[in-house]
């Protein structure tokens, strides 16, 4: 016999091997003694009660029926004679559009500027321990992409849940855990990504694709509405048929060499703020209503929302167990993001909090208007904390009340922070608008409004404020015909599923041409 069954259970419960097993049987219908299997299809934690449960999706197998292991998903082919696709950026979306492509019978072939993962992992030490930046070496840049040194957080707002799939289940098969798989939330972990992109890029070379690291696109020559061809690192040019551009919104110069060409782009809202860092110890007591996390449950995490004078403020790339990151791509300006190991188990929770930034915030009208507002908010920054990457930051309590904080809090933040007055350094509606929400969230979630919360400056990368046009049937950019702008960086992804289903979907039209 095979059956699906639903029901929920005490969390307690389901760490405990031998009353998980009996709580299956019964919510099977199943005789105490009667043997059996189980899969998890689907596992989600509720927390919105003192007794905390797992709702749970399990396939049965009993009366001698063993678990049948999937099939593996992702089939290799030679693709050395095939036509060819070239694509600059290898984050998620370049990765996975060439996946897909060999999947389909094309050749994929990788132009990205930054280094492969060994290498720089050495950059990022400089960065973080020297305030040492390297522009085409950092954590935006490099093999994987931004997404090698996130949390890897893998849920997604998609309703396209067979491309979901696709994507959890190639990303299982290059050695991510099986959780991925069945887990509402899923997640990766920083530590455990960089082994993972590196099979992935292992694959493509196999099968016959090629993959060019400190190989960045510096020229475009157009001929009649199409890229004719490209030039790497201001010398070596290439023929071109189709170019996918996945770069990821940090690329800004990118975006200059598009309007320089007079290629179309548009101006777009985006979100900017700060990070905030909370002791994980606070979140869970909010989040678990104790005092202390019992070691079954996971670090808690938490997603927040408000309206404030008709502007959105909410919380981004919340990272339970995480690491503040200077996410900068550009000297004399500076950026923070932040990631957590597959554990999360280091001291410290903190997320993103940004305000939605419309296009009337923006001084003038040009496509690049926004790129010019982000970087001016950047670079106050680094100037308020003083040079070599360090950030400005206060204790949340000091931020609502305009006053400098005499001292912080300690914080995972490797570069360091300096108290500093943020209200010079963020515009006014997002500093204003943080005032209130901070507030505000401080009654919906207990504890989060504290002295102990401390307010990192900047988060500015939550998504392009720049939108490279495109097709939405063809996804050919719409003014040059084998210009295909992708994910991220083109203003139509958010996060590495979605980045990584754009990339698919456009190697899946290449494909039908």
């Amino acid at each position: 016999m095979i059956k699906d069954i639903q029901f929920s259970l005490p969390a307690a419960t389901f760490h405990q091997e031998s009353a998980l097993r009996q709580a299956i049987a019964t919510a099977a219908g199943l005789p105490a003694a009667a043997p059996f299997e189980y899969e998890i299809l689907k596992k989600s934690l509720d927390a919105r009660s003192r007794t905390i449960r797992y709702n749970l999706q399990l396939r049965i197998y009993s009366e001698g029926i063993r678990v049948q292991p999937q099939p593996v998903l992702f089939h290799k082919k030679d693709v050395r004679s095939a036509a060819e696709v070239h694509i600059i950026g290898a984050g998620p979306a370049g990765l996975f559009c060439a996946l897909h492509c060999i999947q389909s019978g094309l050749k994929p072939i990788i132009f990205e500027r930054g280094k492969n993962v060994r290498d720089r992992r050495r950059d990022l030490a400089k960065l973080n321990k020297e305030g040492i930046l390297n522009e085409e070496s950092n954590y935006c840049f490099g093999e994987g992409g931004a997404g090698t040194y996130s949390d890897g957080k893998l849920y997604t707002r998609s309703n396209k849940r067979g491309q979901v799939k696709t994507v959890l289940e190639w990303l299982h098969f290059f050695g991510a855990d099986d959780r991925i798989l069945y887990e509402a939330h899923p997640h990766i972990g920083t530590n455990k990504l960089p082994h993972i992109i590196e099979a992935v890029t292992a694959c493509i070379i196999e099968c016959g694709g090629e993959v060019h690291f400190n190989s960045k696109l510096t020229d475009i020559l157009l001929n009649d509405n199409r890229i004719s061809s490209v030039t790497i690192n201001d010398a070596l040019s290439i023929g071109i048929r189709h170019l996918v551009l996945a770069t990821g919104h940090s690329a800004a110069d990118i975006y200059a060499l598009l309007h320089r060409k007079k290629i179309a782009l548009q101006a777009k809202p985006f979100a900017l703020g700060v990070r905030v860092e909370h002791p994980q110890a606070v979140i869970d007591e909010a989040q678990y209503h104790c005092a202390v996390r019992p070691d079954y449950l996971p670090p808690s995490s938490y997603s927040l929302v408000q309206q404030v004078s008709g502007r959105g403020v909410f919380s981004f790339c919340m990272c339970p167990g995480g690491i503040i990151a200077p996410a900068s791509t550009e000297q004399q300006s500076l950026v923070v993001n932040g990631w957590s190991p597959s554990k999360r188990n280091n001291p410290f929770a903190n997320s993103g909090i940004v305000v939605s930034i419309a296009e009337n915030d923006y001084l003038s009208k040009d496509a690049l208007s926004g790129l010019h507002y982000q970087h001016a908010v950047e670079q106050k920054a680094f100037a308020a904390g003083g040079g070599n990457f360090v950030a400005p930051a206060m204790r949340m309590t000091d931020f609502v009340n305009r006053r400098l904080s005499a001292t912080l809090p300690d914080c995972s933040y490797l570069p360091g922070v300096k108290s500093a007055m943020l209200a010079d350094v963020l515009p006014s509606v997002v500093y204003e608008s943080l005032r209130e929400a901070f507030q505000l969230f401080g009654k919906k979630m207990r504890g989060y409004y504290t002295e102990q919360a401390l307010v990192v400056a900047t988060e500015s990368r939550t998504s392009s404020p720049v939108r490279i046009p495109r097709d939405a049937v063809t996804f050919e950019h719409i003014q040059i015909r084998n210009l295909y702008p992708c994910a991220e960086g083109a203003g139509y992804a958010g996060g590495i599923v979605s980045a990584a289903m754009d990339g698919m979907n456009i190697a899946q039209r290449l494909a039908m041409q």
